[in-house]
């Protein structure tokens, strides 16, 4: 695992407090589990880059984008290339359709999660492949 340096980690904690309007609203429809029932944290460190909404056991990144995003694509798609080799899915969407529709943004975060591959259980309650059974 790549711990963040200082500067991302202030650099994510300036974003918090300086979130776009798009997400805010899309951190009041992810906020305390209300999509899917998991856990997103917003503006989070991974590696060199700073991700707008993070759900970490499930390896879910979702990106809101202005439209400098527009002009920055090749850029957009390395970023996103270098956390999808770090085990991450990313979804982007753009400002305009989480201010119009944040429940179609949510519908489709959500069937995205439900896409995913569920992690097995850890420790005490670990499923054993062979054998399809709780151990």
């Amino acid at each position: 695992m790549t711990w963040p340096n200082r500067a991302n980690t202030h650099r994510a904690r300036e974003l918090r407090n300086s979130a776009t309007d798009a997400e805010r609203r899309l951190w009041t429809t992810l906020s305390n589990r209300k999509v899917a029932g998991i856990r997103f944290n917003r503006q989070v460190c991974i590696g060199p880059y700073v991700c707008d909404f993070v759900a970490r056991t499930p390896r879910l990144i979702v990106e809101v984008d202005g439209g400098q995003h527009d002009e920055d694509h090749e850029r957009d798609e390395a970023r996103s290339a270098w956390l999808e080799a770090q085990g991450y899915h990313v979804l982007r969407f753009w400002n305009h359709d989480v201010l119009g529709n944040v429940e179609g943004v949510a519908q489709e975060i959500e069937r995205a999660l439900a896409a995913l591959p569920r992690p097995l259980p850890q420790a005490g309650g670990e499923l054993s492949v062979s054998e399809g059974q709780m151990k």
